[in-house]
C-alpha cells in the first residue's frame, strides 16, 4: 500500500528521527481547543531543509498527506492531521542562523520559539516584537499570520516577515523575498505564504525584521465600571493617535479568573492593561495623556510603572489568561474564538457579544487586543455535553457574522483551520475560490495540510 511504503521509506531515510510510536502519534493529534484528536500515521523530525525536501518527495511519490507542526498551540486545529499521513515536526530545526544587527534583521529556522529568539537577541539591543501570548514557534506564527499584544505598534507577522526558504508539495526548494525593505519585483510570494497555514509549502527558514529595544518601557492598568466605558476609552485613545505599544482589554469574569489563578487583587470589573515605549520623557507624557482619556470615561485606579519586575508581572497575568479562564470551571474545555472589527465598531461588537454570551447560560470571558479592534471569547463547556458545544458554536458563529456585518473579519489572528472555514464564503465571496485555485496550482494532489483553509470543493 502507498502509505505503508511511504512510512517504510521515511523510516529508512530518517532512522530514529521517524516515529510511529503511539505516544508520538497522540502528541501530534490535538490542538489547544476543543477539536477531537486526529493522530497521524507517522511523525518526522527533520534537522535541515534538505531532509524536509526529501520527506516531501517521498510523500509526494506515494500521495501521502503532510502536515507541518511547530509548538502545537493553534486554536483552530490548523496543525491537526485530519487526513492522517505524516506530521513534519520542526522542533529540532530551532536554530537562530544569522543575526545582522546593522540591518536589523535575522534569519531563523521555523522551530525557534518567540521567547528563545528574544533571549538570543538580548545582547544586540534588538528584539522581535510580535507577541501572541503563547510561546509559539516562529514558523507557526508565520503560517497563521500571528499578531497579539504588541500589534497596535509593531504590526503582525505580515509586517515583520521579509522572506522564506520553503519546500513545495513536490519537494522543490524555493526562496521568497529579499532582505531589502521594499521590492517591486513580481508577485509577493512571501506575503502569499504568510497565513497560508501550511497548505502551500513547508517553511524551513524565515527572515524577520527586528526592532530596537525601547529606551524606556512603562506599563499600567486601570479599572472601569462597565465594558462600554472601557471600549469607548480605547476608541478615543486610538483615534487621538496616542503611540500605544499594547492596549489590552479584560472583562470582569477575566479579572475574577486572574485573582483566583494568580492571587492578584484586581477589582472584578472590566480593565485595560497598557504599555508605552519610547524615551523616559515620552512614555511619561503618553501615560499622562492616557490617564486623562480614561479618567474622562470613568476609570479608577490608573497605575503605571517603568520597573521591569512590575511590568513583567502584569504581562505574565495577561499571557496566562487562557489557563486562568479554564481554571474557572475545572475539567471544562474552551471553544476559543476571535473576531476583529473597525475601531469605530469595537464598543458595539463587544457589548453585543457580551449580551449573547450572558443569554446563552455559558461562561465566556472576553479578552482582547482592542487597540486593533480584535477580541476573543473563551466559551467554557463540559466536553461531554453536546448541547453546550452546540451553543458555543452558535455563539462563535454569531460573533463571526457580527464582525462581517460591521465591516470586520471572522478571525483577527487565530486563523481559519477548520473552525472558521464556514465563514470564508461570506467574508471573501468569489475570492475564496481563487484561494483554492492557488492551492491547487501549487499542490495539485492536495498533500499539504488537506482539509484546511480552502473549500473542500477545490479538488
Amino acid at each position: 500500500m502507498p502509505l505503508a511504503q511511504a512510512l517504510d521509506d521515511l523510516q529508512t531515510f530518517l532512522g530514529e528521527r521517524f516515529s510511529r510510536s503511539k505516544p508520538d502519534l497522540d502528541a501530534h493529534a490535538h490542538s489547544e481547543s476543543y477539536y477531537a484528536p486526529a493522530p497521524p500515521d507517522g511523525v518526522a523530525f527533520p534537522i535541515s531543509t534538505e531532509e524536509v525536501s526529501q520527506i516531501m518527495k517521498i510523500c509526494a511519490a506515494h500521495r501521502v498527506p503532510v502536515t507541518g507542526w511547530g509548538a502545537g498551540t493553534s486554536l483552530e486545529a490548523q496543525a491537526q492531521p485530519i487526513c492522517g499521513g505524516v506530521v513534519v515536526d520542526f522542533t529540532r530545526m530551532n536554530r537562530v542562523l544569522d543575526i545582522r544587527g546593522d540591518d536589523m534583521d535575522v534569519t531563523v529556522q521555523p522551530g525557534v520559539t518567540r521567547e528563545a529568539l528574544n533571549t538570543e537577541l538580548r545582547a544586540t539591543g534588538l528584539f522581535f516584537p510580535v507577541d501572541p501570548g503563547a510561546n509559539a514557534s516562529i514558523g507557526g506564527m508565520a503560517m497563521t499570520r500571528a499578531s497579539g499584544t504588541t500589534t497596535v505598534r509593531y504590526g503582525t507577522m505580515r509586517d515583520n516577515v521579509l522572506g522564506f526558504e520553503a519546500v513545495l508539495a513536490d519537494g522543490q526548494v524555493i526562496r521568497t523575498g529579499t532582505r531589502a525593505r521594499k521590492s517591486s519585483a513580481g508577485y509577493d510570494l512571501t506575503a502569499l505564504l504568510v497565513g497560508s497555514e501550511g497548505t502551500l509549502a513547508l517553511v524551513t527558514e524565515i527572515t524577520l525584521r527586528l526592532h530596537p529595544i525601547p529606551e524606556s518601557i512603562s506599563a499600567g492598568i486601570c479599572a472601569f465600571d462597565d465594558i462600554g466605558s472601557a471600549t469607548a476609552a480605547v476608541m478615543e485613545t486610538i483615534q487621538m493617535g496616542l503611540p500605544m505599544a499594547r492596549i489590552e482589554f479584560v472583562c470582569a469574569d477575566s479579572a475574577r479568573a486572574f485573582n483566583a489563578y494568580a492571587g492578584t487583587d484586581m477589582p472584578e470589573t472590566p480593565h485595560l492593561l497598557v504599555e508605552f515605549h519610547g524615551s523616559p520623557s515620552g512614555t511619561a507624557e503618553v501615560a499622562q495623556q492616557f490617564a486623562e482619556i480614561v479618567a474622562d470615561h470613568g476609570s479608577t485606579g490608573f497605575e503605571w510603572s517603568s520597573h521591569t519586575e512590575e511590568r513583567n508581572a502584569l504581562w505574565a497575568i495577561r499571557h496566562n489568561a487562557f489557563y486562568a479562564i479554564l481554571a474557572l470551571k475545572p475539567k471544562a474545555r474552551a471553544v476559543v474564538t476571535d473576531i476583529c472589527v473597525p475601531i469605530s465598531q469595537l464598543a458595539r461588537a463587544v457589548e453585543e457579544t457580551r449580551q449573547d454570551i450572558h443569554a446563552s447560560g455559558l461562561m465566556g470571558p472576553i479578552v482582547g487586543h482592542v487597540g486593533d479592534g480584535n477580541f476573543h471569547a473563551a466559551l467554557l463547556i463540559d466536553p461531554d455535553d453536546a448541547a453546550q458545544l452546540a451553543t458555543a458554536k452558535a455563539l462563535s458563529a454569531a460573533m463571526a457574522e457580527r464582525a462581517l456585518r460591521l465591516g470586520g473579519t471572522c478571525t483577527g489572528e487565530h486563523g481559519v483551520g477548520l473552525g472558521k472555514k464556514a465563514f470564508m464564503p461570506a467574508e471573501h465571496g468569489g475570492a475564496w475560490a481563487v484561494m483554492g485555485q492557488v492551492k491547487k496550482a501549487l499542490d495539485p494532489h492536495n498533500l499539504l495540510n488537506p482539509g484546511k483553509l480552502v473549500s473542500d470543493d477545490t479538488y
